[in-house]
């Protein structure tokens, strides 16, 4: 059984990205622009053997506010509004897809938010039909859908499987009733059941559920409760987040009272209760936030290191172009990151206009490249071997990184990490800190040019 270090956890419990890119997302500028983004897509596209296609819409709209959200969402119930957008995603689509080679085949497929089950069935139906004309999937494609039970129906999940999505994932967060009322979702145990039936019986692939620690009113004995329950539910796959207070970034957030929140001390404790009892119940531990079944495809990725990080979070489809449409949405693109407009009126006036609506994004030089593949490396296999970037990069690892070998001195000494015969293993306690042994390879962090706030590292 996986045991947690309290006092490791507090040294190291600092801000930090959690590296679902590199460069990170406070490094998009405005300089880079739509002609920027096409020109990477034509230059992926000549490429001997164009990578697979990895797919992102957003449908940003929710029924109600969860004041804890740090996603890019809309709250409406004016469905003329919703369908409109679904109108200009299409228009995207049409945009994009014909600048992609053709015979591309698409291997991943993601409906984030937002909820997209906020959408009637017939109009995933709709969204899905389109997506299906314009692009070819691969017979073994992944295709996920977030949904929200609270504003669900069985014919949601109908509409989802007939329009080939195999994948389902759903935020449970606590079950407990005052730590639901505190953060604006009442979601009642019964309900949670009652859907995960339905995935089941309808066929779909994997289930993964949301849980999320340090929200208002949780203790250790209440929460413990809630991970029994969800062990007892059996998801493929479970996510335990920290709740991140960021009021500065998302004023909704200021909804919450920050006395409520349990004290640091709490949070952790928390923390170490359920990685100790979900890996106990047979979970593997993926690292940082993720756990799986031992027969899952990502605990089987992490065995035969094949995981990826993309904006979803960890994956297993590595080395695809990731192209995301609707607002707010990143695209990665061989070397390219870009980010389209952040609100529907903007949008729809790029869409109109013909152009591209992306809004920001970033060109990787090859120290970024190269830095990406190491983080890349730290974060998804949990070890990196010196020699084999030096042979990929030309260069003298220990010298190129002179800054970031110093600095992981410390996380040797606590046992977070390994290093021998020039080769870095990130031990289990390190996999739950592995942002911070990933930040040490961070140019911007070395440079001292990034100064944006993230969310702490436990």
């Amino acid at each position: 059984m996986f045991n947690i270090n309290i006092e490791l956890v507090k040294k190291y419990d600092r801000p930090g990205p959690r590296y679902t890119s590199y460069p990170t997302a406070p490094q998009f500028h405005d300089n880079f622009t739509g002609a920027d983004y096409i020109s990477e897509i034509k230059r992926t596209n000549d490429a001997a053997n164009p990578p697979d296609l990895s797919l992102y819409f957003h449908i940003p709209f929710c029924d109600t506010l969860c004041y804890f959200c740090g996603c890019n969402m809309i709250i409406s119930r004016n469905r003329e509004r919703i369908h409109k957008y679904i109108d200009y995603v299409k228009k995207e689509i049409d945009l994009i897809s014909g600048f992609i080679k053709a015979g591309r085949k698409v291997s991943q497929l993601h409906w984030g938010g937002g909820t997209p089950t906020h959408l009637k069935p017939e109009e995933i139906r709709e969204l899905s039909s389109y997506i299906s004309e314009k692009f070819i999937f691969s017979g073994a494609s992944e295709n996920g859908c977030e949904i929200d039970p609270r504003e669900l129906s069985k014919e949601h999940l109908v509409a989802l499987r007939e329009s080939g999505f195999n994948r389902i994932s759903m935020g449970v967060q606590d079950f407990n009733e005052k730590v639901q009322k505190a953060v604006n979702r009442i979601q009642p145990e019964e309900l949670t059941i009652q859907v995960v039936d339905w995935v089941r019986e309808l066929g779909f692939d994997s289930i993964n559920l949301d849980l999320i620690y340090g929200l208002p009113f949780q203790t250790v004995e209440e929460f413990e409760k809630t991970v029994d329950k969800i062990i007892e539910i059996s998801p493929d796959r479970i996510a335990l987040f920290n709740y991140a207070h960021v009021p500065w970034m998302k004023k909704h957030m200021s909804l919450i009272n920050p006395d409520d929140i349990p004290v640091p001390e709490v949070k952790l404790e928390i923390l170490k209760m359920s990685v100790a009892k979900l890996t106990a119940a047979g979970y593997t531990f993926i690292g940082m936030d993720h756990f799986a079944k031992p027969g899952d495809d990502l605990s089987k990725a992490l065995k035969e290191k094949r995981l990826y990080r993309n904006f979803q979070g960890y994956s297993t489809n590595a080395g695809t172009d990731l192209y995301a449409m609707g607002i707010t949405s990143i695209s990665q693109i061989g070397n390219a990151y870009a980010q389209n407009m952040k609100n529907e009126k903007e949008y729809y006036e790029a869409i109109d206009a013909g152009q591209i609506p992306v809004v920001k994004g970033y060109l990787m030089n090859a120290d970024d490249v190269l830095r990406k593949q190491v983080i890349m490396k730290v974060m998804c296999d949990f070890e990196l071997d010196f020699t084999e970037v030096e042979n990929k990069f030309d260069i003298r690892f220990e010298d190129y990184f002179a800054w970031g070998i110093e600095n992981i001195k410390e996380l040797e000494d606590d046992g977070l990490i390994s290093i021998k015969n020039r080769k870095l293993t990130v031990n289990e306690m390190g996999r739950l800190l592995i942002r911070n042994v990933a930040m040490n390879f961070d140019g911007f962090l070395e440079r001292k040019v990034d100064t944006a706030k993230y969310s702490r590292t436990v």
